[in-house]
């Protein structure tokens, strides 16, 4: 039997075929983000809790508002990657986005905002011809718009508001989605809201300046480690005073709002303690949404919890504690 010749180099090996580049519908697709669209789905009915008993027109204004901020939320981030393309061009994550690795021309994404800008005229003023929605309560709407576009003009260069600017968007989907639905706004449930976002995007800014510094993201450079260790315990105890507040004084749970407290704020704070964990501990929380749903603890926590907190909803609204 022959023996091999060993001539020092190798065979080169064969390098498995590349993955197509996404395709122009793919791309302008994932400009809008729609993974994120989850997050008015989630903090938009919210608003419902203010109401005693549900009705379809509390229904159908929520509804409404959902697709709406969908469509705003989608321009702002198509226009945020258009003003951000040469930022994102020296991101190690963001340099594949459609427009910063030159996939979609400008021309052509600013084509598709201005679709989308008609598209949310549209749809807003088709709920009010409808009666959905009075004109003077899509202001949340405006709002929100007007302050990414100042968030994208500079503010999210500027310390501490760039995480408060961020936050007080999922305010205005709060309020947007109370006041669709024909309820009052709570002030509990309001900054519940505010504090559980500061927390989320508080993370998230911790785990970037761990991995990567300040260089992608100036206003970086107005935290410390330590700083944001601090704001992140603030923000949590701030989120579980606020929650326990505002289930004590939920209309559909009428006087057994301190009971359903009680039993609920167990998960609440778990599910607090479980994100710093992951925060501080596993230096995870780049993805605050990745980071939480992937995580089975946090998911189990969170199916537990809903029990009790959705079957107190229903005696609440089917009439047994009346």
């Amino acid at each position: 039997m022959a023996t091999p010749v060993l001539t020092g180099r190798e065979a080169p090996k064969a390098r498995p075929p590349a993955s197509p580049p996404p395709g122009r519908l793919a791309d302008l697709v994932s400009l809008v983000r729609p993974g994120q669209w989850t997050k008015n789905a989630v903090v938009v009915p919210l608003g419902l809790l203010a109401a005693p008993r549900l009705d379809g027109g509390a229904l159908g204004g929520t509804l409404a508002a959902i697709g709406v901020f969908t469509l705003a939320s989608a321009l702002i981030y198509l226009v945020n990657d258009i003003g951000d393309r040469d930022r994102d061009r020296r991101h190690p994550e963001k340099r594949h986005r459609p427009i910063a690795a030159g996939r979609t021309s400008v021309a052509t994404a600013v084509s598709f905002a201005a679709l989308l800008a008609a598209l949310l005229v549209a749809t807003a003023g088709l709920t009010v011809l409808t009666g959905a929605v009075a004109p003077a309560d899509w202001w949340p709407v405006a709002a929100y718009v007007a302050l990414n576009a100042a968030y994208s003009k500079g503010l999210k260069h500027v310390p501490l508001l760039d995480v408060f600017v961020v936050a007080l968007g999922f305010v205005l989907r709060l309020v947007q989605g109370c006041l669709a639905a024909g309820n009052p706004v709570p002030s509990w449930l309001v900054l519940c809201v505010l504090s559980l976002c500061l927390l989320l995007i508080l993370g998230k800014r911790r785990h970037e300046m761990a991995v990567g510094g300040v260089l992608h993201r100036p206003a970086l450079r107005g935290y410390t480690l330590g700083f944001l260790d601090q704001l992140l315990a603030f923000t949590a105890v701030l989120t579980a005073v606020s929650y326990v507040l505002q289930i004590q004084t939920t209309p559909a749970f009428e006087t057994h709002g301190p009971l359903v407290a009680v039993l609920t704020a167990p998960f609440a704070l778990f599910g607090l303690a479980r994100y710093l964990q992951l925060i501080v501990v596993d230096s995870g929380g780049g993805n605050p949404s990745r980071a939480l749903f992937r995580d089975r603890m946090t998911v189990s926590n969170a199916l537990l919890w809903i029990v009790p907190l959705t079957g107190a909803w229903l005696f609440g609204q089917t009439g047994p504690w009346r």
